[in-house]
């Protein structure tokens, strides 16, 4: 009995064994395109992977144009009950305007006038304070009532007219693809290659959405989580930050950020920070892929440096601006001088002799 349950077992194990070697291929890492040399075949890879990646913007888009368009119908449904509410009060504040137009309220002085006595007296100022109070109540009202439609109305516009800017991009979009795949098809159809050529196509798009954009991304991860501590690091190495009465000067080499950063997260290991000619080139490379991105660093009005991206190279391919743009929106790659010395706000930044170099003032 203990025998049958041995061979069982061992069957079954065989059996499972065997089943994940026949879908291990098709679950294993792609493997890395061999980068091409002729400039024809770089550049239609380069525009292959840009109809890829403007098609996730393209994507992202009209889930933008969607929430747009539900939010901007339910604020025509709200400025309807709007309507109908300020027609009510316009009527009743059309009432009260109307009495003192015609002098309906002065049989209210005329009965003032009239009072015998005392408590006579102070009865009509009682009827006079409640009517009065009502006429305030319902002319205040209605005047709320108005504001709240005006802010209605600029809100529809403002949302309309954002509706107009997203469905604007969206066919900016989607005349850019429809483009960059007429010369792709252009380009294929004029080769004896083409069909060679579009299985390296799909090859670099399944590595790059496979391999590169999951190791891109976190590239991007680490060194926004890294950015997030430059302030705690300068703060302890005072050789950085130079007083000049009320001025402060900021200067990073890239030797030291580069250390800094190996020090955060061994990804970085095999990465780099270059400050050269006003720009900022940051390289990574491993065994399956290289990455070189070109920016540049902007002040913002509240003092924070925020980093842009210029140029990504994937693999010897360049990647649209859409990639660049959502690698921005999803990863913070800048951060704010204050939090350094919090009396201080940036008011210059400059990449000069392999440094990035902030000017900071005394702010109040």
């Amino acid at each position: 009995m203990q025998g049958t349950k041995r061979r069982w077992a061992v069957s079954f194990a065989v059996a499972v064994l065997a089943g994940w070697l026949t879908i291990y291929p098709a679950l294993a890492e792609p493997a890395k395109p061999a980068v091409p040399q002729d400039e024809e075949i770089r550049s239609v890879l380069e525009k292959s992977l840009s109809v890829v990646e403007i098609d996730k913007e393209i994507a992202r888009i009209q889930e933008e144009q969607a929430g747009v368009q539900a939010k901007l119908s339910a604020s025509r449904t709200e400025l309807a009950k709007q309507e109908e509410a300020i027609d009510r009060k316009r009527e009743d504040a059309g009432k009260v305007l109307r009495a003192y137009y015609t002098g309906e309220r002065d049989i209210l002085l005329n009965a003032l006038l009239s009072a015998r006595n005392l408590s006579g007296l102070l009865t009509i100022i009682d009827y006079f304070d409640y009517i009065f109070s009502n006429d305030k109540q319902t002319l205040n009202d209605y005047s709320k009532q108005y504001k709240t439609l005006q802010r209605g109305i600029a809100s529809l516009n403002a949302q309309s007219a954002q509706l107009d800017e997203v469905e604007t991009r969206l066919r900016t979009q989607r005349d850019r693809v429809a483009g960059l795949q007429d010369e792709v098809d252009t380009t294929l159809n004029g080769r004896s290659d083409a069909d060679k050529l579009r299985a390296l196509i799909d090859d670099y798009n399944d590595y790059w959405q496979k391999v590169g954009l999951v190791e891109v991304n976190r590239y991007f991860k680490a060194l926004s989580k890294a950015m997030g501590k430059i302030p705690n690091w300068v703060e302890k190495d005072k050789d950085m930050l130079k007083i000049d009465g009320f001025n402060y000067t900021l200067t990073i080499p890239a030797g030291k950020l580069n250390e800094f950063l190996r020090g955060q997260d061994a990804i970085f290991n095999n990465f780099a920070f270059a400050f050269q000619q006003g720009n900022v080139v940051i390289t990574g490379k491993n065994d399956s892929l290289e990455v070189e991105l070109t920016g540049h660093y902007t002040l913002e009005k509240n003092g924070a440096i925020l980093f842009h991206v210029d140029e990504l190279i994937f693999n010897g391919l360049a990647l649209p601006d859409t990639t660049r743009k959502q690698l921005e929106r999803q990863f913070d790659l800048g951060f704010n001088p204050s939090e350094i010395v919090s009396f201080v706000k940036a008011k210059s930044v400059a990449v000069e002799d392999g440094s990035l170099i902030i000017g900071l003032s005394i702010h109040f």
